[in-house]
């Protein structure tokens, strides 16, 4: 199995997740588009969260 590719482990269509890969950080299914985070990984809730954090505290 392919966990950079598999379809089954997009939900709607964008977001990433699977909680066997261990990886936070992956490339989109298409790598023209970027990268994206595995919401099957807790780390990637705290990315999230600290980016939210950064955005207010910056003002």
């Amino acid at each position: 199995m392919n966990m950079k590719t598999d379809s089954e482990n997009y939900k709607w269509g964008f977001l990433y997740f699977d909680s066997k890969d261990r990886r936070v950080i992956l490339p989109k299914v298409n790598r023209m588009l970027g990268w994206t985070l595995n919401f099957g990984n807790p780390i990637s809730y705290l990315i999230i969260i600290a980016f939210v954090l950064l955005l207010i505290f910056v003002r």
